[in-house]
């Protein structure tokens, strides 16, 4: 979707909400989580969104922003780990519940959730974010060649991941 400089604030979320939260879901695999990072995206970009100097890149940016502040909530979690870890035994965020899906859609999300996080991020962006390798480099800040390198070797991981959970599986109904 290009975004066309006359769009308002209102149809730039409208657009993107969605996609951004699934990002953040994936990223964080919390709903309220994923819900914080979304609105915490639009709120930066309410703020500093004038400065965006070509309208194009509204939705490279959007993804872009909503990675930095979950990297940015990961370094503040690690660091309040560090100091206070009863604290977040107490209030720490949990995994959501097991959600029903399809067979295949269910060990999908779970094979995905096994891969590395350097690979299951650029993965994410691709399959189900739908973006180009240039705009996952943006959003990652690393160079094209990494995103190809990380995304064959996620893949490789995947593949791996389903022989082993197809094997499970057919050893269980065994």
């Amino acid at each position: 979707m290009t975004t066309e400089p006359d769009l308002t604030f209102e149809d730039i979320v409208s657009a993107y909400y969605q996609p951004l939260y699934r990002f953040g879901y994936s990223l964080a695999k919390n709903e309220h989580e994923a819900g914080d990072l979304a609105q915490q995206t639009f709120f930066i970009y309410a703020e500093k969104g004038d400065a965006l100097r070509d309208k194009s890149k509204v939705k490279s940016w959007l993804f872009t922003t909503l990675y930095r502040e979950f990297l940015r909530r990961r370094r503040k979690d690690a660091r309040m780990d560090s100091y206070q870890p009863e604290l977040l035994e107490n209030t720490g965020g949990s995994v959501e519940p097991h959600i029903r899906r399809s067979m295949d859609g269910n060990l999908a999300v779970e094979a995905l959730e096994e891969v590395d996080a350097v690979y299951r991020e650029p993965l994410n962006l691709f399959y189900l974010k739908d973006l180009s390798y240039k705009e996952i480099a943006t959003i990652l800040d690393v160079p094209i060649g990494t995103i190809m390198s990380r995304l064959s070797r996620g893949k490789a991981q995947l593949r791996e991941i389903f022989k082993r959970k197809e094997t499970e599986t057919s050893d269980n109904t065994l």
